[in-house]
Formats: structure tokens, C-alpha cells, sequence
């Protein structure tokens, strides 16, 4: 094993550690994080395979292939960061928005359903 077989291996061992301690609970997560770790630990230690994966879907070079699917990869976790992003500002949004209407009634007295104040309500 050469000098970066070793260090690829152990960011690939010390990344998914640090990735399982964080979702312990999801399986498919860590069923998605278990098969990256094997295909990254096997094309560290036999690269030829990539080679021969990338002739036969029409790629010249392993390491474009492998850098083809990065690319990939890199792509759907944007996206999926942004969907995550655009879901938690719309939480804080309706949060905030009650937050708002329950400090109006609070603070002024006005029933919101009926738009009167409450000493009127009979």
C-alpha cells in the first residue's frame, strides 16, 4: 500500500466516523454513507477498476469517471441543502408570523376571529 492509498483510507475511516456519530438513526443515510465508504475504500486500494468501469460506459480515464459522479453527487447534495434551507426559512417564517398574532391578541385585547375586543364579547 503506498503513502496515499494510507492517507486516502483513513480521511475515508475518519469521515464516515464523524458521519455516523451524527445520524446514528438514519438507516438509509447510513446505508447511502456504508456503500460510498466500500466503492471509496476499494478504488483507493485497486484504481485499475475504475479504469475498467470507465471504458465500458464510454469514459477514457477512471479518474474522470470518478470525477463525472462527484460532480453529480456534489449537485443533488446542493440541492438538497437548498430544499432543506427553503423548508426551515418557511418554519421560522409561520413561527414567527404566529408569534406575531399571539402577542397582537395578547398585548391589545382584539379577538383576531371576530375583530372585536374582548370586553364587547358578550
Amino acid at each position: 500500500m503506498s503513502g496515499i492509498q494510507f492517507f486516502l483510507i483513513t480521511g475515508v475511516i475518519l469521515i464516515s466516523i464523524f458521519f455516523i456519530t451524527r445520524v446514528r438513526h438514519r438507516v438509509l443515510d447510513l446505508l447511502i454513507l456504508g456503500t460510498m465508504i466500500v466503492c471509496a475504500i476499494v478504488f483507493i486500494i485497486w484504481p485499475d477498476i475504475t479504469n475498467s468501469i470507465a471504458h465500458k460506459v464510454g469514459v477514457g480515464r477512471g479518474a474522470d469517471l470518478v470525477f463525472y459522479i462527484s460532480i453529480l453527487i456534489f449537485w443533488f447534495i446542493i440541492l438538497k441543502l437548498y430544499a432543506r434551507l427553503r423548508k426551515l426559512e418557511q418554519m421560522i417564517t409561520d413561527v414567527i408570523r404566529k408569534d406575531a398574532l399571539d402577542n397582537a391578541i395578547k398585548n391589545t385585547g382584539i379577538n383576531i376571529e371576530t375583530k372585536k375586543p374582548d370586553e364587547e364579547q358578550h
